[in-house]
């Protein structure tokens, strides 16, 4: 389906103009179906002989719980519990039933009740924190504010909250994903501060920024989860985007200087529960996902749950698809109150063509992306021009209470992925208004092994308290890539004619057939590293920790290999330290503190210099200060950040010797980060965000052109993100929602030396969604890009025009 927006204008003309009526047809079916539902909740009121099932949901310490699923068992009969913690069920049938009150995060409750016909029903629930479910202050955090989930483990490794940490971090949930109508990984990061434009590789994989640095999506469960494919958002409870160099804690071959993005995968829980939903829309999308979560025996000592999706989507341009399976179980053992064992595994299998990639000619005279003046919607592809993908990712965590005050921690993963078929890039010959079509016939499957073992304290020395994880961890990965690459003939990308269909997968094999064989057509790769790390939190006062923290690291590279002239380039070793400080004071217990730290990370650098002389480490230092808020019980959650990174022995290609590099620079990285998430009154909820970077090469090596100017790689200087939504928790039409918000970039550079400046004008999205969810189905329909705003990736790939997305889903 293809539509297109326009705004309204002032004359009061209609807003939406050519759209097709396939899409009408899904508006009024929406529509038509959520207004069906809404006068069978209204006029349900008119049946005879039931009654009302009326009462409360607390907590433990006493406050109402907001959003507990309240269900009468083998029935279509529920509620959600409004922010008062109260619930109403209208026109039950008279008769004995059981009640479920559930809430991820606290211990299901279940009690029997009799309705009898015209009158109301009692019945009141208090539900305790489960003994493997996430920390209390989250659960009160996520009565109030649904979109805020904080308090996490994975930053620091240690039970630290968010008031307490000097790292600034951003959390974006699966329930925000789902009111969102998220059919694409990538479009959960819109909701992190300065993450810009996904920039999406040939084979589906990932990267946004942080802080003026290209940051990949390599990390899954706090360990590697190296994904070379897309990933698949069926499986995600949360995303973490982790702010600054993070090599202290985390491996430093798979975070960037600006930061890190941890996804975080569902774990079974003890409640049972199945969802099982369906999106349609916009460029033939269909795909069905299911979340089926059970405990396995009685004690509800083995938990298991399984995600899978099947995805089949076209492109808006003229050619490209992506069509994909994913499944992705896993099982929990509770041996005993002590040791637990978690197993997850991810799984799946894309068939897709390469993600659009056009290169400028830096020879030519056009200088903005709007100016070339190539149709939007031509791909320049064919869809017989493919690949296939496959990704098997293998994860266990084994938990081990030593004392009352030290546990161990011990994970484990391993991570098969591939891609093996076409891959393709363009490249703009200005002069004459050409394009090239370039096409890779690869083979490219990585293996990664990651092994972390950690012992992580809780306890007192004299009245100061300690929070401490000392580590080890093993990190290797190998890859075998065979890759041949051809050019077809260059078309005119203004007329291309009959020529425009020549790009196809016979012709690309046939030149693939006819090359000359290079050593370099087959290449082994194998590099590891071997870590030791401690980060301690200690308490001054009862509002005042410190955080010291240190890890070395030693990497070995054995270099790239070509067994056809049995040569190794590139092999080498180093060893490199990554301290880091922070401090926090809390002004206003548990609701105000103010933090500061000092971070540095590292790189190693695998790049090839003309007298082959090894580079030293990259490293970054950053230097922060801030305000965290979390006031008004947990309604208004806020962050404002200012940071100072520097980069030294960075490096760039060497313009003495084309095709060499040289490691001759420094690079600023500076700026401002503010972040809300709050809940201001019941059931609105905003989560907002905005990103300044001054990223600058402060010294390059001579004849780069690079001096005094921002990287291209660095993105907008400006990033802005909003989404506000209302949902009704009250009355006859409890459930129902409507949501809007938006993204802003400004201009931003694909190539930006003294010699050419290639820019991507600035670009400002707009989205909506309307949905109606009840405890047994949930309805949504989404826009995105209301405008029908035309703007770019770094990569010059042209993003979603107008999309609409329909979603409905079954909860039992």
């Amino acid at each position: 389906m293809h539509f297109t927006f326009t705004p309204i204008l002032a004359s009061g003309k209609p807003a939406i103009t050519n759209v097709s009526s396939n899409f009408k047809v899904v508006i009024k079916i929406a529509f038509g179906f959520m207004l069906t539902m809404l006068f069978l909740n209204y006029n349900a009121t008119a049946q005879t002989g039931t009654g009302t099932v009326k009462g409360t949901v607390k907590t433990a310490d006493g406050k109402s719980a907001e959003f507990v699923n309240i269900v009468l068992t083998n029935t279509k009969f529920g509620a959600t519990a409004g922010q008062s913690g109260h619930f109403t069920i209208k026109n039950v049938p008279a008769g004995t039933y059981t009640v479920v009150a559930s809430f991820i995060g606290l211990q299901s409750q279940t009690k029997k009740i009799t309705v009898s016909a015209g009158e109301t029903t009692t019945v009141g629930f208090v539900l305790t924190e489960g003994a493997k479910d996430l920390q209390e202050v989250y659960v009160k955090s996520a009565r109030h504010n649904k979109f805020l989930k904080k308090e996490t483990e994975d930053v620091a490794r240690l039970p630290l909250k968010n008031l307490e940490n000097p790292q600034v971090y951003s959390v974006v949930t699966s329930e925000l994903m789902k009111e969102q109508i998220v059919t694409s990984y990538a479009d959960g990061f819109k909701n992190i501060p300065g993450t810009g434009v996904p920039l999406v590789y040939n084979n589906g994989r990932t990267t946004l920024l942080s802080r003026g640095f290209v940051t990949g999506n390599f990390i899954r469960n706090s360990v590697a989860g190296y994904n070379f494919n897309s990933i698949d958002p069926a499986d995600i409870e949360k995303i973490e985007a982790i702010k600054g160099p993070t090599g202290t804690l985390f491996n430093s071959s798979l975070a960037s200087f600006g930061g890190l993005f941890n996804r975080v995968t569902k774990q079974p829980n003890e409640t049972p529960r199945t969802e099982i939903a369906y999106q349609t829309g916009s460029f033939d999308l269909n795909r069905l996902t299911a979340d089926v979560n059970m405990p396995l025996n009685k004690d509800k000592t083995v938990l298991f749950r399984v995600n899978a999706a099947l995805h089949n989507e076209h492109s808006f341009q003229d050619a490209g698809f992506n069509r994909g399976f994913f499944v992705a179980p896993s099982i929990t053992y509770i041996i005993n109150d002590r040791l637990s064992v978690d197993v997850d595994a991810e799984i799946g299998n894309s068939n897709a063509t390469s993600a659009y990639r056009l290169a400028p000619d830096i020879k030519g005279k056009t200088y903005n992306v709007k100016d070339l003046g190539i149709d939007y919607k031509r791909s320049f592809g064919n869809n017989s021009v493919d690949y296939l993908s496959r990704q098997i990712d293998l994860y266990s965590l084994i938990n081990y209470k030593i004392s009352d005050h030290w546990k161990s921690q011990t994970m484990f993963n391993k991570t098969f992925s591939t891609t093996k078929g076409m891959v393709t890039a363009f490249t703009l010959v200005d002069s004459s208004k050409q394009i090239k079509r370039q096409a890779t016939q690869e083979d490219y499957p990585y293996y990664i092994t990651n092994v972390q073992q950690n012992f992580i304290g809780d306890f007192k020395i004299g009245q100061f308290r300690n929070r401490i994880v000392a580590g080890l961890e093993y990190y290797n990965q190998k890859s075998n890539n065979t890759n041949v690459t051809v050019s077809t003939p260059a078309i005119s990308y203004l007329d291309p004619g009959a020529a425009y269909n020549s790009f196809t997968a016979d012709k690309v094999s046939a030149l693939v057939a006819a090359a000359a064989p290079k050593p370099g057509d087959y290449v082994q790769n194998n590099q590891s590293s071997y870590a030791a790390y401690v980060s301690d939190v200690f308490n001054i006062t009862e509002r005042l920790n410190a955080m010291a923290s240190i890890r070395i690291d030693r990497f070995v590279n054995k270099g790239a290999y070509t067994p056809a002239d049995g040569k190794t380039t590139g092999n080498f070793s180093q060893t490199a330290w990554s301290p880091k400080f922070g401090l926090v004071y809390q002004v206003v217990k548990d609701q105000l503190s103010l933090f500061g730290n000092y971070m540095n990370g590292f790189n190693n650098v695998s790049a090839t210099s003309f007298d082959n002389t090894p580079f030293k480490p990259q490293y970054a230092n950053q230097w922060e200060a801030g305000v965290k808020v979390d006031a008004w019980d947990h309604k208004i959650s806020s962050t404002i950040s200012y940071y100072d990174i520097s980069v030294t022995n960075t490096t760039m290609d060497d313009p003495a010797h084309p095709g060499f590099s040289t490691q001759a620079g420094t690079q600023l990285s500076k700026g401002i980060e503010a972040e809300l998430i709050a809940n201001p009154f019941n059931g609105f909820n905003i989560v907002a965000g905005f990103a300044y970077n001054n990223s600058k090469i402060t010294a390059a090596a001579p004849g780069t052109g690079l001096q005094g100017l921002r990287p291209a790689n660095s993105g907008p200087a400006r990033l802005a993100n909003l989404w506000m939504s209302y949902r009704i928790t009250h009355g006859k039409v409890q459930g129902l929602g409507f949501g809007v918000g938006g993204n802003y970039g400004s201009d931003s550079y694909q190539t930006n030396t003294a010699a050419f400046k290639f820019t991507i004008p600035s670009y400002t999205t707009v989205d909506a969604t309307v949905f109606y969810d009840q405890p047994k189905f949930r309805i949504g329909f989404k826009l995105d890009n209301l405008t029908n705003e035309k703007y770019w990736s770094f990569r010059l790939a042209p993003q979603n025009p107008t999309r609409g997305t329909l979603s409905m889903s079954i909860k039992f």
